[in-house]
């Protein structure tokens, strides 16, 4: 996977309220578990302190997720994406060679990545086989399950 973590200005901001909520609201949730946890009696042989304290560190982990996500953040415009060739948030029209449907994908970041709005991953099977193509180009995708083709019809931003 690549170092950089392109966005959209969105997307940005989306990451950016959720570690802000995470850090105030979500470790104050946490603090008040483990203190409520304490009261019960013996650390040792307490369960609900044991879960607090993991949901701590679940909590943690992925404070520090979001904030190497946000590092390496680069925000992409719209107007600035190139489709001469498909590129990270450029929308893609291909035909599946093999059932012939026509099918529109925008290739995004992981934490963009939404299947259901065809927003699909650029490290993906799909993302990577599209990656750099050209209108009219037929790319073979290697997938986990299949091997299939897909002809570009259309990039646009």
């Amino acid at each position: 996977m690549s170092d950089l973590n392109y966005l959209t200005k969105e997307t940005l901001a989306q990451m950016k309220d959720e570690l802000n909520k995470l850090k105030t609201s979500g470790r104050a949730e946490i603090a008040r578990q483990i203190a409520e946890a304490r009261e019960k009696g013996d650390l040792k042989e307490n369960a609900e302190y044991d879960a607090a304290k993991e949901a701590q560190g679940h909590h943690e982990a992925k404070i520090a997720q979001l904030q190497t996500a946000l590092m390496s953040a680069r925000v992409i415009d719209a107007k600035d994406i190139d489709i001469s060739k498909v590129s990270i948030l450029s929308k893609v029209t291909v035909t599946h060679m093999g059932t012939k449907k026509t099918l529109v994908y925008q290739i995004v970041s992981e934490k963009e990545a939404d299947s259901k709005l065809g927003k699909i991953n650029v490290t993906s099977p799909i993302g990577k086989g599209l990656l750099g193509k050209h209108v009219g180009e037929v790319v073979d995708i290697v997938a986990p399950s299949s091997t299939f083709q897909l002809r570009i019809e259309n990039i646009s931003a």
